[in-house]
């Protein structure tokens, strides 16, 4: 027998008729953890010193703990058709600015700038390189002493 003696809210007879009360704290301890040992494995991946698995364990997982995030705690697949116009623009405006500004940032002179720390560089690089491997540090070519 249930004990009808206090009158339920308003609005919940409705939700307990169709709906099962879902615990979701279960769920979201499950994808913490998740999210924690895909943490660890991101942070031990560059100790084994393999550019391919640094590569892996960085970006890899990074995504995989994004979409994990933006699914289940930003609620991202109750509003599909919104989400594809954001992200869509997001790519746009993105780029828009690599196009604008690589072309800048790319080069050494711009009309009002000069990147003096990225000429530095390439003019100690050309120093150090050794001068027995002919011009801009090249290695010799097929069939020429070094």
């Amino acid at each position: 027998m249930s004990d009808t003696s206090h009158p339920a809210p308003a609005g919940t007879a409705a939700v307990a008729e169709g709906h099962a009360h879902v615990d979701h704290t279960q769920a979201y301890v499950k994808i913490w953890a998740t999210l924690v040992v895909l943490l660890i494995i991101s942070v031990a991946g560059p100790f084994l010193g393999i550019r391919w698995v640094t590569l892996i364990t960085a970006f890899g997982i990074a995504v995989v703990k994004a979409y994990m995030v933006a699914k289940h705690f930003m609620h991202i697949d109750l509003e599909r058709k919104w989400i594809l116009y954001l992200v869509a623009t997001m790519l746009a405006l993105m780029a828009v600015m690599v196009g604008g500004v690589s072309p800048d940032v790319m080069q050494h002179h711009g009309r009002n700038w000069t990147n003096v720390a990225a000429q530095e560089v390439v003019e100690k690089g050309l120093k150090e390189a050794p001068a027995e491997h002919g011009e801009h540090g090249a290695a010799p070519a097929h069939g020429e002493k070094p």
